[in-house]
């Protein structure tokens, strides 16, 4: 498999602080690639590195094939790149702005016209004519995506793109990325879960500047599913409840809608033993214990204990 971004070892410290230590990341071509983790876990200094906008104390960073601290032109032009907070030239209109950042790339005439028509399209914004000043945050969140596409990169990064916007913003923004899926690689930043969730296919967690874990994220969710238990009975889910707090191998316990028992644990082989003793031992009958599903928000905290630097 390909890949469009790898960095090993990426080192950043800024005087006695280390905002990134020994990052190892690799993003597969073609994939829509979500880089989580709280507020200050590293991911905007990640993405300063992987532009070339920052240097990296040790560790290399390779994008399409190159190290980015020798990338020339070429290399760059086949990037595109939405900060978090995009500037924009508020008296031009949409279609201006995205032919003053096609005439930079060096697109002219038809290229340049297709290319504007094409991209107004998708960020919903065709036969708008209002001047940016006048845009709302998600109206100018959707054209900083299709300014950062102007170039038909073969990557495209974006840092923290969804996290000032409404409902309504946040689901226009992420289906623009979804629609690129297998024709552009799609790296982007974020805290917020539901959003991976809703159209990654990979996922990185960053969390006091070291990766805690990589993977698709059914695989992910899948890994930590092997954690979690529900039990139902026939009667006496409390009593059974109470039991199941004092037991070493029980992480969590809660109640589920249905009346049953959730249980988190530290040892499946054990909980698969003793939840039937514990429940013979109290003349309880045993309707389900199966394993239980596990959203993102619970693994993510699972994963960096809700800290952050």
């Amino acid at each position: 498999m390909s890949h469009a971004i790898e960095i090993r070892g990426l080192t950043k410290v800024y005087g006695a602080k280390h905002a990134l230590r020994r990052v190892d990341l690799t993003v597969p071509e073609g994939s829509v690639f979500g880089f989580l983790g709280p507020n200050g876990a590293g991911k905007t200094t990640t993405l300063r590195m992987l532009t070339g906008l920052g240097r990296p104390t040790s560790g290399t960073v390779r994008v399409l094939g190159h190290d980015v601290a020798m990338a020339d032109n070429a290399v760059r032009a086949s990037i595109g790149y939405l900060p978090d907070v995009p500037g924009f030239y508020e008296w031009m209109t949409a279609p201006e702005f995205l032919r003053f950042a096609g005439g930079l790339f060096g697109l002219r005439g038809r290229t340049l016209d297709d290319r504007v028509t094409v991209l107004l399209d998708l960020a919903g914004l065709t036969g708008v004519r209002t001047r940016l000043g006048g845009f709302s945050r998600g109206m100018k969140q959707r054209l900083g995506v299709a300014q950062a596409l102007v170039n038909a990169p073969r990557l495209l990064m974006l840092d923290e793109p969804t996290s000032a916007l409404d409902p309504m913003g946040r689901k226009d923004v992420l289906d623009m990325l979804a629609s690129l899926r297998g024709r552009t690689t799609v790296f982007f930043s974020t805290h917020i879960l539901s959003d991976v969730e809703r159209i990654c296919d990979t996922v990185a967690v960053l969390d006091r500047g070291r990766v805690v874990a990589q993977a698709p994220i059914e695989e992910l969710k899948a890994r930590h599913s092997s954690r979690k238990v529900v039990i139902e009975v026939a009667s006496g889910a409390d009593e059974l409840a109470a039991a199941l707090v004092g037991e070493p191998w029980v992480s969590a316990t809660t109640r589920t809608p249905e009346g049953g028992i959730e249980v988190t644990v530290r040892d499946m082989e054990a909980a698969e033993r003793a939840v039937p003793a514990l429940i013979a031992a109290r003349g309880l009958g045993l309707h389900r214990m199966e394993a239980g599903e596990v959203g993102l928000e619970e693994v993510f905290v699972e994963l960096v204990g809700g800290g952050s630097q």
